[in-house]
C-alpha cells in the first residue's frame, strides 16, 4: 500500500482544520429548524415555541406558546460586568475611607487604589477629601453599595453601569477551541514528518497559533475576573466642603453709611496730621534747624576772613 507523503497529509489537517472552523461559525448562525428567524422570535429575542414541539412548559398568549425554561437557562448564563461611581459626604473621610477597604476585604475582594488629600473651601480653609477603588464579587455588589451609602449625610453622585459581554466572551471560546484543535493537529503532523521543510513550516505555524491562543486565554481570564469582581469607585467629601456659601443680604444704605463713615475718618486722620506738623514738627524743626544755619553761616564768615590775604584792605 503506498504511503501518504508528510505534505499531502499537512496541506490535509490544514484544511481540515479550516473547515472546522467554517462550520463552528455556521453552527451559530441561525437556521430555518432552529427557529431564530425573525418571525420566531418574541420582543426580547428569545426563540418562541410552536404549539406541539415540546421542549419544556409553555405559556399560551393568544395563539403563541412562549417557552420559560430557555429564557430562565439563558438568564444564568449571562456574563454582566457591573460597575459603580458615587460620591458620598461624610464627617471624616479618611476614616470612612479605611472602613470600605475593610468591608471590600470582608466580602472577599480588595483595594484597588485610595488617596487622601486636601480641598480650599471658599473662605480659604482647607478640608479633607479621599478616593478609593474597591473590587468586589458581583453578587455582592449592591449590598456593598447600601453598606457605602449608609450613614452618608447626603449622594450627590450615584451612577451604575452594566456591560453584558456574553457575545464576546462565547465567541472567545469558540475561537480558543478551533486554535488549540490547530495547535494539536500541528503537533502531530510535526511527530509523523519526515521532511525537514515539512517540520518548519508546521513549527512556525504552531508558533503562530499558540501566540494566538494565549491572547485569547488572556482576554477570556480578563472578563471572567471583570464579571466575577465588580468595581466601584468612591469619591469621599468632607461634609463642611458641602455646605452652602453664604452671602449676607446687601443693603444700599449700609453702604452709604460706611462710605460716610470711611470719608469722616478720613478727614479726621488730614486734620490731626495738620495739627501734628503745626504744633510739633515745625518747631522740632526750627529747634534742630536753627542753629545748624547759625554755625554754618559764623562757619562760612570765618573760612573767608581767614582766606583773605594780609594787608589787603578791607571792602567797605
Amino acid at each position: 500500500m503506498k504511503k501518504t507523503s508528510p505534505s499531502i497529509l499537512f496541506s490535509l489537517i490544514a484544511a481540515l482544520a479550516i473547515l472546522l472552523s467554517a462550520c463552528a461559525a455556521a453552527a451559530s448562525a441561525p437556521t430555518e429548524e432552529s427557529g431564530l428567524y425573525p418571525e420566531n422570535v418574541d420582543a426580547f429575542g428569545a426563540p418562541v415555541e410552536e404549539p406541539g414541539r415540546g421542549g419544556g412548559e409553555s405559556n399560551f398568549v393568544g395563539d403563541v406558546a412562549v417557552s420559560e425554561a430557555p429564557l430562565s437557562a439563558q438568564a444564568a448564563d449571562r456574563l454582566v460586568i457591573k460597575t459603580a461611581d458615587l460620591s458620598i459626604v461624610v464627617a471624616a473621610p479618611e476614616e470612612r475611607m479605611q472602613e470600605i477597604a475593610a468591608m471590600a476585604e470582608r466580602m472577599g475582594g480588595f483595594v484597588v487604589s485610595s488617596s487622601i488629600y486636601q480641598t480650599y473651601l471658599g473662605d480659604g480653609s482647607e478640608a479633607p477629601a479621599a478616593y478609593i477603588t474597591v473590587r468586589v464579587p458581583g453578587e455582592l455588589f449592591q449590598q456593598a453599595l447600601d453598606e457605602i451609602r449608609a450613614g452618608a449625610f447626603d449622594v450627590p453622585t450615584d451612577n451604575q453601569y452594566g456591560q453584558d459581554v456574553t457575545a464576546e466572551y462565547t465567541d472567545l471560546q469558540s475561537r480558543l477551541r478551533n486554535l488549540e484543535s490547530a495547535e494539536d493537529m500541528l503537533r502531530q503532523i510535526m511527530e509523523e514528518a519526515t521532511r525537514t521543510e515539512d517540520v518548519l513550516n508546521a513549527f512556525n505555524q504552531l508558533n503562530s497559533i499558540t501566540e494566538q491562543v494565549e491572547v485569547l486565554k488572556g482576554q477570556i481570564k480578563y472578563y471572567e475576573e471583570s464579571a466575577a469582581l465588580s468595581a466601584i469607585s468612591v469619591e469621599l467629601i468632607a461634609q463642611e466642603s458641602a455646605q452652602p456659601i453664604q452671602v449676607d443680604p446687601w443693603d444700599l444704605s449700609t453702604v452709604a453709611k460706611q462710605a460716610v463713615e470711611a470719608l469722616i475718618r478720613a478727614l479726621q486722620g488730614i486734620a490731626e496730621a495738620v495739627v501734628w506738623v503745626a504744633l510739633y514738627v515745625v518747631p522740632v524743626i526750627l529747634v534742630v534747624a536753627l542753629p545748624v544755619v547759625l554755625i554754618g553761616l559764623g562757619l562760612r564768615a570765618w573760612l573767608a576772613k581767614r582766606s583773605a590775604p594780609k594787608g589787603a584792605p578791607r571792602k567797605k
